[in-house]
């Protein structure tokens, strides 16, 4: 009998993640979700990734992530959270909504029990990295956390740093960080970095905002920069994963 999710090559679904309780009217959010070629063979590795507090599932920098992480057999999954489904830009939902949608898509990728994942991802671009973070903090089990421009602080205010829920993370975890996020002073990461006891890996963007974002000026393009961010992500899931191999 043919495994329902295996499929020779990869493919993208559009799905409805239902929420246990409703927010702006809506009982379910959009994601979609990448199978890799032949799922669940080989590693069977899960990613699930989450949008920044302006965007919505379809931002180009998870876009490009999303796909390069399907075609390279990661069963992937990008989702919106209720305040981006309404249509409310201009202001995100409570962290215990915003923690639930996220655990929502979790189930997602464990919906059938016979093609679990092995290993589980967790990360987002901004707003949606930190509540990955705020989630590892809890009893969920992941093998490590990615952040794509973590805000640290509000914007241009490294001395009220937002780091707590980063020292209680055992799992590892890499933060990709552009040299010009107003939302993360990299001195300061790095020295808040220093008190957190699980590992961390730091990429550093050059002349890159939060949005992966550079100048004309820079001689860079934002396609140069979502290419090396791609290259990070995929050569930290690589490391971490050897690492649980030995």
């Amino acid at each position: 009998m043919k495994h329902p999710l295996v499929e020779p090559s990869a493919h993208y679904e559009n799905i409805r993640i239902p929420l246990r309780n409703a927010v702006h009217e809506l009982d379910s959010v959009s994601g979609v979700l990448g199978i890799p070629e032949w799922w669940p063979t080989g590693a069977r590795v899960a990613v699930a990734m989450a949008h920044g507090s302006t965007g919505d599932l379809n931002d180009p920098v998870l876009e490009v992530l999303h796909r390069e992480l399907t075609e390279n057999k990661c069963l992937s999954l990008r989702f919106n959270f209720p305040f981006a489904e309404a249509g409310k830009r201009s202001s995100a939902d409570s962290k215990a909504v915003l923690e639930h949608t996220f655990r929502a898509a979790l189930g997602v990728l464990g919906r059938d029990p016979t093609a679990a994942p092995a290993h589980l991802f967790i990360g987002g671009k901004g707003l949606g990295g930190r509540m990955a973070a705020q989630l590892a903090t809890t009893r969920i089990r992941v093998d490590g956390l990615f952040f794509l421009g973590f805000p640290l602080h509000p914007q241009d205010k490294p001395d009220k740093l937002q780091a707590e829920h980063l020292y209680r993370i055992i799992s590892p975890m890499l933060f990709v960080q552009g040299t010009r996020d107003r939302q993360c002073d990299l001195d300061a990461l790095r020295r808040a970095l220093v008190r957190v006891g699980a590992p961390t890996s730091l990429h550093v963007l050059q002349q890159a905002d939060q949005h992966f974002k550079v100048l004309k000026k820079s001689g860079r393009t934002d396609e140069e920069v979502r290419a090396e961010m791609i290259g990070a992500v995929k050569g930290w899931f690589l490391k971490i994963l050897a690492v649980g191999a030995k």
